[in-house]
């Protein structure tokens, strides 16, 4: 029982020890520990003393020079020393006074071993192909939970299946073995987390030997033996079930719960052969039956499943205060499977008094007196666990102490209502009388009541209730009274009584002013001393009575100049209000720099995953100056904190001390789930991981759980480490319900939410129907067809391909561009999905009409005059009737436009031009449908009179420009004409100095080229002919290949050969390969004046010269 502290400032009461803290159940002595505190902490008058046992021992922590004991405190502390196996055992705390003695629960230090595999060798295990095998792990004994793996010795893990599969027990089942089971390193590794170990067992060798006749049989179990098998659970745990059978085909398990078909809530694990049913699951206990079946046969087992459960209290002692003479029954009921064993001791000692009375779970003391006066132990334990309670007896007899101070004003408004307090302690307890103005008669009637603490609560004030009011108490022992005084009040408005007002002042949305030097208040007046732009804001005043209140508010604006800055880092930052996952941040906020804090931004920083990078966590309003942080497990923050105003962001304060939270389980699930079929018969499941600080603990995996939506199918599920998952043997798209669940090492994450998706698709397996083409131009037309049916698409619609000469997508119908006018097509459509075309439809002929063609374009220059030359265009689209010329000055000037109506015609003069002006021209064919595209060309009129080339013969060329040095990135078509006086507009280049000297040079360079390949030749080196041929085709010996063309021609009237052929490769092998762009630059100048045969000459050198180079360094 817990006497008040106000009752011993009124009488010095002595109160039994009270034990008010203690270690949990179980210290782990974890390696990376600095120390561990067995823990002791109690309470009671006199100040209690403790000691301490150790397996049932005395034990004396202050004996130890080891062990550092805590001032007035229970607790010792172990330090890691490196010998702790000492301390290991099993302590308990007693904490005493001269009343009594009060115990702990018991306390096991535990100090681990670190665990090992015994060192083994194995010989290769040989086993028949079709034969079933076991492998042991048999992990050795470790600090819980136990995980284990089966990896290779290169750490990738055994690929586990229907066939292959973990047992509970760690051992690998193989339900029969194939020639691919064979290997030399399978390793059983057991991971221990709370003491962060993972251990191996020696690699061991599997030999399968191939046979030619395989039989077929039913199945029968690898595990569990026999027909008949009992489990025990304890009330709280997970039930796991097991059953692995062994056969070829290999047989499939399946669960029943005998009566009840399948529990409401379970999973599938490992393939289906492990049952697993929730703690928190009603009636887990029962008969359960696993089938395990193939097409020969089927085996079957029985589960006999006993749920117990540690002890727990049902009815708890309760501490009491009893009068001295009166019968005391202490209750302590308790349940538990087994049944628990109860005892009950009295300050720690078990209980002998022949005066109690003990009946079930019940203590009886008759008579109480003052020497019975003790600390009751209730203790029960099973085989699956152990608890004791503490029970406080107190019998004594004590007057009525009134803990309500004697005097007290309350005041209240009418209408509304009142609670005057009497807080009385006392033993027996006492009666509470309320009475007024010294009146005998009782204060009663429906507007008061008197609660069960002593307050008297009115109801609906009126102004007669008004005046003192005397609280009496009164028990065997005595008498004692306080008075109360209870003022009435009208309301607040309007109010003309002498009421007391008391007046707040706050500023910036309401924040006290407190202890600010420059604010005092006078009268209810709030004086501003040295006024400055930081003091504007909204003020209120605040009146208040005990009763009610009232508010007036007004604006301070402050004029003139002032300086603006960002503001300072906030001080004296602290943590306060630890928890788990939580803590709140108190600061102080600097100078502001007359500029209002805007808001505060509070940034962390970890020491795990990302160490001094500082992030943002959460952002307060300006006028806070605290905040409480959600925080990760698992996670050493510190934080600090920075302002900022409408100039910017100011500095951070200093940072904290680390703040280390626990781990916990996951708090999310991954998000932005994404399902994928790369493949008929797989689905690939993708997910965004957690980011490494929200796994809030060690040991993070994924729980990926599917089931088909389209048909009724249990959920199948795997755990991984990554963040992704391929399910094999699926059918071809259908739909898949997903879930994906984060745990670690403390638990499971929250209920995920499902997606929906498809498994893999194929192609499509029908081809449209009913293709119909509409002819909208002479390059435009609108393609029709029948949709796939749904159920031969196999995949999700992509759209369709429509194939003439080009691709392009469509839905239900589309539209083809691009084709070439004046032709004949054939045309397919197909579907298509994510895997790719399906067959194309029946083949549709049909006809572009005619549209116009594009011609090719030259001019020859003269003063004030300039001839045009073209040739025909080389696809017409259509039958020619004409041209259509137009040409203007380039800089300004009227457009002028020239009809040409004989289709024939290959040259325009036009006259009275402006010399040295430069003109643009602009050719289209025309057809009956209108004319083509347009032919731009720029040219510019002569100063002085023509001069004729020194040519007199007529090249036409047209050749592809590619990229020659792979830095280019595209290529473009391009088309030259050279004719007699329209090659260039430069004269008498050839009398110059300079070009006669180049001439020279040039032709000596050939010279001494020529005689080194003559040289090298005769020396018996290999010059690679095939290769030269390859790299620059040879005019009489090699066909023209697609990127050049050049033909001559003696006859100016000859018209240029069509190009169009080259596009598609089909060129004549007489026409020359000799391309100009091979020895020239891309835009190749023709100069009448013989500067042509410069670039030309120059050109030839380089390349004979790079290829003689490139001989000489092949070995002959």
């Amino acid at each position: 029982m817990d006497i008040p502290l106000e009752v011993l400032t009124h009488a010095n009461i002595e109160q039994l020890p009270t034990i008010t803290a203690q270690s949990p159940g179980a210290v782990i002595a974890l390696p990376s520990e600095e120390s561990f505190a067995v823990m002791c902490e109690a309470k009671g008058n006199p100040e209690p003393e403790f000691r301490w046992t150790k397996n049932g021992q005395e034990f004396d922590p202050s004996l130890d020079p080891l062990l550092r004991k805590e001032e007035n405190s229970g607790t010792f502390v172990i330090p890691n020393n490196g010998n702790l196996t000492e301390y290991q055992g099993t302590y308990r705390c007693f904490a005493f006074n001269k009343l009594g003695t009060a115990v702990s629960q018991e306390i096991g230090f535990m100090v681990p071993k670190i665990p090992k595999f015994p060192k083994e060798g194995f010989d290769p295990f040989e086993v028949e192909e079709g034969q079933p095998f076991i492998l042991k792990c048999d992990p050795p004994k470790g600090i819980p939970p136990l995980q284990i793996y089966w990896m290779t010795m290169y750490l990738q893990h055994i690929e586990q299946d229907d066939r292959v599969s973990m047992g509970l027990n760690g051992d690998l089942y193989f339900s029969h073995v194939e020639e691919k089971d064979s290997r030399r390193d399978y390793c059983c590794f057991a991971a221990f987390p709370k003491i962060r170990t993972i251990v191996q067992k020696s690699a061991m060798s599997v030999v399968v030997t191939t046979t030619n006749s395989i039989l077929q049989r039913k199945p029968s179990l690898l595990t569990p033996p026999g027909v008949r098998s009992e489990a025990v659970l304890v009330k709280g745990e997970d039930l796991r079930l097991e059953c692995i059978a062994e056969g070829i085909p290999t047989p499939k398990v399946e669960w029943e719960k005998m009566g009840h078909g399948r529990p409401e809530k379970f999973r599938l694990e490992n393939h289906g052969k492990v049952l697993v049913v929730p703690g928190d699951e009603q009636d887990v206990g029962g008969k359960y039956l696993c089938k395990a079946k193939n097409p020969l046969g089927e085996v079957v087992h029985y589960f006999t499943v006993t749920v117990e459960e540690p002890p727990e209290f049902l009815v708890e002692p309760q501490s009491q205060l009893s009068m001295i003479g009166a019968d005391v029954v202490i209750k302590c009921s308790v349940s538990g499977s087994p049944q628990p064993i109860t005892t009950w001791s009295v300050n720690g000692v078990p209980l002998q008094d022949q005066k109690m009375i003990i009946f079930d779970d019940t203590i009886i003391i008759q008579n109480g007196q003052p020497s019975d006066s003790a600390v009751y132990q209730c203790e029960a334990s099973n085989k699956h666990g152990k608890i004791l309670t503490n029970a406080n007896i107190m019998i004594m007899n004590l007057y009525p102490i009134i803990l309500t101070s004697d005097g007290q004003e309350y005041s209240a408004v009418e209408d509304q209502g009142v609670m005057m307090h009497c807080k009385v302690f006392s033993s027996p307890p006492s009666t509470i009388f309320w009475s007024k103005d010294d009146s005998s008669e009782l204060v009663t009637g429906p507007r008061f009541t008197v609660h069960d603490n002593g307050s008297l609560e009115i109801h609906t004030i009126e102004k007669g209730d008004t005046g003192q009011y005397t609280c009496l108490a009164k028990n065997l022992e005595g008498t004692s009274a306080v008075d109360a005084m209870l003022y009435v009040k009208g309301t607040f408005f309007g109010r003309h009584d002498n009421s007391t007002y008391s007046c707040v002042w706050q500023v910036y949305q309401w924040r006290l002013i407190v202890s600010v030097s420059r604010y005092f208040l006078e009268e209810g007046v709030l004086h501003i001393v040295n006024v400055s732009h930081r003091d504007q804001g909204e003020y209120r005043c605040v009146a208040r009575t005990p009763v009610d209140s009232d508010v007036a508010s007004a604006r301070l604006i402050v004029l003139g100049e002032f300086t603006l800055d960002v503001p300072d880092a906030p001080q004296s930052v602290v943590l306060s209000e630890r928890k788990n996952r939580s803590v709140k941040l108190r600061w102080i906020p600097g100078e502001d720099h007359n500029s209002s804090i805007t808001e505060f931004v509070i940034e962390f920083e970890e020491n795990k995953w990302q160490p001094g990078s500082w992030r943002d966590l959460q952002r307060v309003p300006g006028n806070h100056n605290s905040a409480v942080l959600d925080l990760h497990g698992h996670v050493g923050y510190r934080f600090r904190v920075y302002a900022v105003n409408a100039v910017g962001a100011g500095p951070p304060s200093k940072p904290t001390e680390r703040y280390l939270t626990p781990p916990a389980a996951p708090d999310k699930n991954p998000e932005n789930i994404k399902i994928e079929g790369h493949l008929p018969h797989e689905m690939d499941i993708n997910w965004e991981p957690l980011s490494p600080i929200e796994h809030n603990g060690p040991g993070l995996e994924y729980k990926v759980s599917y089931r088909r939506q389209d048909v009724e199918d249990e959920w199948k599920e795997h755990t991984v480490k990554r963040h992704s998952f391929v399910v094999r043997n699926t059918p071809t798209f259908v739909p898949y319900e997903i879930k994906i669940q984060a745990k670690n090492h403390q638990g499971w994450g929250p209920e995920p939410k499902m997606v929906t998706g498809y498994s893999g698709e194929d192609f499509p397996s029908a081809a449209p129907d009913d293709v119909a083409v509409e002819v909208m131009n002479s390059s435009v037309v609108k393609v029709t067809w029948k949709q796939v049916p749904k159920d031969k698409l196999h995949g999700h619609l992509g759209g369709y391909r429509v194939k003439p000469e080009r691709k392009a997508t469509f839905r239900s119908h589309g539209t083809v561009s691009g084709l070439v006018p004046f032709s004949e097509y054939s045309l397919i459509v197909m579907s298509f999905n994510g895997r790719g075309n399906g067959p194309g439809s029946k083949a549709v002929n049909f006809k572009t009409p005619e549209g116009g063609g594009f011609p090719e374009l030259v001019a020859d220059v003269q003063k004030r005059s300039i001839s045009l030359a073209w040739t025909p265009p080389l696809e017409p689209n259509g039958i020619l009737t004409g041209y259509l010329l137009e040409y203007q000055l380039k800089e300004a000037g009227p457009l002028q436009t020239v009809n040409i109506s004989k289709p024939d015609t290959t040259r325009w003069h036009l006259r009275d031009l402006e010399p040295l002006s430069k003109y643009r021209f602009q050719l289209r064919s025309c057809t009956s449908t209108g004319c083509g595209s347009i032919v731009n060309l720029e040219s510019t009129t002569l100063e002085t009179s023509d001069v004729r080339a020194a040519f007199g013969r007529l090249y036409r060329c047209k050749h592809l420009i590619r990229c020659r040095d792979e830095k280019a990135k595209a290529s473009q078509s391009h088309r030259a004409s050279l004719s007699t006086g329209l090659a260039s507009v430069h004269t008498g280049i050839s009398s110059q100095g300079w070009f006669i000297g180049l001439m020279s040079a040039i032709a000596l360079l050939t010279l001494v080229v020529l005689i080194a390949c003559f040289v090298n030749r005769n020396k018996g080196g290999k010059y690679s002919v095939k290769e030269k041929e390859d790299l620059h085709p040879d005019v009489e010996s090699q066909g023209i290949n697609d990127d050049t063309f050049c033909e001559y021609s003696d006859n100016d009237e000859k018209p240029l050969k069509g190009s169009q052929h080259s596009l598609s490769g089909g060129l004549k092998a007489e026409d020359s390969g000799d391309s100009l762009v091979d020895y020239g630059d891309d835009d190749a100048q023709f100069n009448e004046d013989g500067s042509f045969i410069g670039e030309y000459a120059a050109k030839k050198e380089k390349r004979a010269s790079a290829e003689i180079k490139a001989t000489a360094q092949t070995p002959a």
